[in-house]
């Protein structure tokens, strides 16, 4: 593997962490209801484990409303068993074919409590990001070792992953401010 092959896996690597801390986040439950919150619900239908996103389509027609309009009514209730099984707190209201959930506000503990789950989340990205970093400058100081690269070389391609690093820490600090930001606004 060349130093420019070890620079793009590690890069690769730092966007998956960045995505999935995204995604993470994309979960966790602010002040306005978000088809996030509920999509990747895991339900029991036609025999199998399937997300609420694959079953239904889901719509937010008011900032703290979800609707859920299953594409087949029969699975109305394995979806609403699923949410009440999820750890959201919201108790689904079947009208007819339909499932709404009413978001309440959040209380200052609960959104403290949220603020705290997203900074632990946060932090692990980080410690992700770190050990791709780790990984890579290991890689490039075996090849160094077995002197494929000169010492000044590999000086400069430690200074890339280290700028790579930065960089995905700071996107990381960036997408945790934004979250912070929507789970403390009133």
């Amino acid at each position: 593997m060349t130093p420019d092959d070890i620079l793009l896996q590690a890069e690769e690597k730092m966007i998956k962490t960045e995505q999935v801390i995204q995604h993470e986040f994309a979960g966790i439950r602010t002040g306005k209801a978000s088809p996030a919150l509920v999509e990747n619900i895991v339900a029991e239908a036609y025999g199998t484990q399937m997300r609420i996103r694959e079953l239904a389509s889901i719509t937010t027609p008011e900032p703290r409303v979800i609707v859920i309009q299953p594409y087949d009514p029969t699975t109305t209730t394995p979806i609403e068993k699923a949410i009440q099984k999820s750890n959201l707190g919201i108790n689904p209201a079947v009208q007819g074919k339909v499932i709404r959930l009413v978001l309440p506000e959040l209380s200052q503990e609960r959104r403290m409590e949220l603020d705290k789950l997203v900074k632990k989340m946060a932090e692990e990205g980080r410690v992700a990001i770190r050990n791709v970093r780790r990984e890579a400058i290991e890689h490039l100081k075996r090849i160094l070792k077995d002197h494929k690269m000169s010492e000044d070389d590999f000086e400069s391609y430690e200074k890339e992953v280290q700028k790579l690093t930065e960089d995905y820490i700071k996107k990381v600090d960036e997408h945790l401010a934004k979250k912070e930001k929507e789970i403390m606004t009133v």
